[in-house]
C-alpha cells in the first residue's frame, strides 16, 4: 500500500470540483499527495440530479482508491460535507481490528475526514430537514426550474475576501443546485464522522454558513463521541481559494496526525500561524469563555438531545416495533 493516502475531495452547492485547483497543485506539485476531485451530479444543471446521485460519485471515487490498496483521506466543503460523511460508510477501519502491514494489505480504508465549513451530518437526515425544510436568507426555492435559486450576490456570499477580478472570476464557475439533493435522500445519509477522526477547518468571516453555527456543530460531535480537531481560518466561506496556502498547511498537518507518518516537503508553517486560531475557551481569558466556551456548550447540549431522542426512539421501537 502506499504510505500516503489519496485525498478525495467534495465540493459544495454551485461549485464544481474547479474550485480546488489552487490546493490541489499544491497539494500534488509540493507534497506529492494524489488528489481526486469528485463532480458532484447536483451541481451539473440537472435538476432530477438527487443526493444519491452525489453520493454514487463520491463513493466511486473511494472505492476505486481503496480497491487499489490505497488508503483515502476525505476533504468536504459546505453541502459535500453531508456528501462526504455519508460515502464514508462501509470504508473505514473496523474499530478493534488489527491494521495490516503496508506489505500485507490488499484493500485500504477511509483513515480520515477533513471538513470546511462544513456540518456533522445525522445519521437518516436530508441536507435540509434540521432546517424544517425553510431554506436561509440566501437563497430560494424555484419549483418551476428544479433548483436553488442564489438571492445574495455570490461574490459576497462565497468570495468577499477575493480580490475583485478572482472573485468574479469564481462566480463565473458557479453552476446550478438541484433541489432533490437538498430536501430529499435522507435515508442514504451517514454519520461518518463517528467512524473516522476529523479536522475541521472554520471559517471566521463566513457570511454562507456563520461561524457561531460552526462552533456549535463541532461541540455537538464531540458530545456524541467525534474525535474532532478544530482550526479556524479568517476568511470567508472558501478558504481554499483566499488562502490556498494555509489551508494546504492544515491539510498536510491533518494527514500527518491520521498517518502518523511525516508528508514529504512538509511546510514549516512559520508565518501562517497567525492566521490560525484554535478555538477553546481559557480560563484566564473570559472574552474565550463566551467566543468559544458558550457556542461549543450550547452544541454539546444539543448533542445531548439528539442521542436522548435516538435512545428514546431505539426503546420504544423495540418495545412497540414501527
Amino acid at each position: 500500500m502506499s504510505t500516503l493516502p489519496t485525498l478525495v475531495l467534495i465540493h459544495g452547492s454551485w461549485h464544481g470540483p474547479i474550485c480546488y485547483d489552487p490546493i490541489i497543485k499544491l497539494l500534488q506539485g509540493k507534497h506529492n499527495l494524489k488528489c481526486i476531485a469528485v463532480a458532484l451530479p447536483s451541481t451539473t444543471g440537472n435538476p432530477d440530479a438527487t443526493f444519491k446521485d452525489d453520493l454514487d460519485a463520491a463513493r466511486s471515487a473511494i472505492s476505486s482508491e481503496t480497491n487499489a490498496g490505497r488508503d483515502v483521506v476525505v476533504i468536504a466543503h459546505s453541502y459535500g460535507g453531508m456528501v462526504g460523511n455519508s460515502a464514508i460508510k462501509g470504508f473505514a477501519q473496523p474499530r478493534g481490528a488489527v491494521s495490516e502491514t503496508s506489505a500485507a494489505a490488499t484493500t485500504g480504508h477511509v483513515i480520515g475526514l477533513i471538513l470546511i465549513a462544513s456540518g456533522c451530518t445525522l445519521t437518516g437526515m436530508a441536507f435540509m430537514d434540521p432546517f424544517f425544510g425553510h431554506p436561509p436568507p440566501s437563497w430560494r426555492v424555484n419549483k418551476a426550474t428544479g433548483f436553488a435559486e442564489l438571492v445574495v450576490p455570490p461574490r459576497e456570499l462565497f468570495y468577499h475576501d477575493l480580490p475583485e477580478d478572482e472573485a468574479e472570476y469564481w462566480v463565473s464557475q458557479l453552476g446550478s443546485q438541484s433541489l432533490k439533493a437538498l430536501f430529499e435522500g435522507g435515508e442514504y445519509s451517514y454519520a461518518g464522522w463517528l467512524d473516522v477522526p476529523v479536522w475541521f477547518i472554520g471559517t471566521i468571516e463566513d457570511r454562507g454558513l456563520p461561524v457561531l453555527a460552526q462552533r456549535m456543530g463541532i461541540g455537538m460531535a464531540r458530545e456524541m463521541g467525534a474525535s474532532v480537531v478544530h482550526r479556524e481560518m479568517q476568511t470567508s466561506h472558501s478558504p481554499f481559494l483566499s488562502k490556498p496556502e494555509e489551508t494546504v498547511g492544515i491539510i498536510v498537518e491533518a494527514v500527518e496526525a491520521f498517518t502518523g507518518k511525516k508528508v514529504a516537503d512538509a511546510p514549516a508553517r512559520t508565518g501562517q500561524r497567525n492566521e490560525l486560531a484554535v478555538p477553546e475557551a481559557r480560563l484566564l481569558q473570559p472574552l474565550t469563555w463566551f467566543k468559544f466556551g458558550l457556542p461549543l456548550l450550547f452544541g454539546r447540549m444539543m448533542g445531548r438531545g439528539i442521542m436522548l431522542f435516538y435512545f428514546g426512539r431505539g426503546l420504544w421501537r423495540s418495545m412497540f416495533g414501527r
